[in-house]
């Protein structure tokens, strides 16, 4: 019982971080951006590059919810966040491509801890 709580709060963690994380960068403006989306733009990402990612990110925030596609929500984190590891890697940024593999842990913990209303 405690290991499906302990599932549940960090899917639904993970799922509100992925869809503000992804609303924030889906709605950039010039200027006025946050500090999750000043972070993406010193990976001189193009403008449809980011868009895709910020897709990307609200979609595998909502594919964690339905036990069905748990698994899938779960692969796409992980590819997104191996993405975000290596474009920081490319722009010189070890600090960053660093605490980013605490990020990319959640969703390898997720799939070994199960969906808690899988049966």
């Amino acid at each position: 019982m405690f290991i499906r709580m302990i599932s549940g709060s960090l899917i639904l963690f993970s799922a509100i971080m992925g869809t503000k994380h992804g609303w924030s960068l889906l709605n950039i403006k010039p200027g006025h951006a946050g500090p999750v989306a000043d972070l993406l733009l010193t990976l001189n990402l193009s403008q449809p590059t980011l868009k895709l990612f910020s897709i990307l990110t609200i979609l595998g925030g909502f594919l964690l919810l339905p036990p069905q596609t748990f698994l899938a929500g779960n692969l796409l984190n992980i590819c997104l966040f191996l993405f975000l590891i290596i474009r920081f890697l490319i722009a010189g940024d070890i600090k960053h491509a660093l605490s980013e593999i605490s990020f990319l842990l959640v969703p390898v913990v997720l799939i070994f801890l199960k969906h808690p209303l899988a049966g």
